[in-house]
């Protein structure tokens, strides 16, 4: 399994020749090749997490594939149809499985509404937690893609979600609003937690990727 790295939250997962796309949001560039996809998932409704662009982009390149998230960003988006998932689901589509984590994104402040969230597992290999601390506990993460800079995001709280999680192998994700000093600093971080279960840390740029 090969996953790709691009701008801020969006990923690309590869499997058997096929692909599972996440989180194409307002600072991701528009993705090519897209005649593999055979699911999207978003994680939340916010709008660094999908647009209708990149979502239109994508069921038009593939001729229609199913998108998959949780009720909040279901109800924002309910003209495509959306298949929702909660935390506890585990699903199916092409090479891959989905188990689903989490609940609720990680709050930003008391004024500002809490949205439903899910971090999604991939093939019991590979885990994203969307905008949140969520720990798929229980299982043996191989790689793991972690949160470095966010509104909701604290790096002590970032490096505590590494160290509960101790993945293999992680890289940083959700970094676009960091400037580029801030990003290093926050990459240390987690670097630092990582290696405290003696995994790696990789430094992915957009468009690297990593493989399982």
């Amino acid at each position: 399994m090969r996953v790709t790295k691009h701008e801020h939250a969006a990923l690309r997962i590869e499997a058997g020749g096929k692909e599972l796309i996440v989180d194409p949001g307002t600072f991701t560039t528009p993705l090519s090749e897209v005649q593999n996809v055979v699911g999207v998932v978003v994680t939340h409704l916010h709008a660094d997490h999908w647009t209708r662009e990149h979502l239109d982009r994508i069921l038009k390149g593939t001729g229609g594939v199913p998108i998959y998230g949780p009720v909040g960003f279901a109800a924002a988006a309910a003209d495509y149809g959306i298949t929702v998932v909660a935390p506890g689901d585990t699903i199916a589509v092409g090479p891959f499985t989905l188990e689903f984590f989490g609940g609720t994104h990680a709050v930003i402040h008391e004024s500002i509404p809490v949205v439903d969230n899910v971090g999604v597992l991939v093939n019991d290999q590979f885990y994203y937690p969307g905008d949140s601390y969520a720990v798929p506990a229980g299982h043996d993460v191989r790689l793991l893609a972690a949160p470095v800079g966010a509104p909701w995001l604290k790096i002590g709280e970032a490096i505590d979600f590494v160290l509960a999680v101790a993945p293999r192998r992680a890289f940083g994700t959700h970094d676009m609003t960091l400037s580029v000093i801030g990003r290093t600093m926050g990459r240390e971080r987690l670097k630092w937690a990582v290696e405290q279960g003696g995994g790696e840390f990789l430094e992915l740029d957009p468009d690297d990727t990593a493989d399982i």
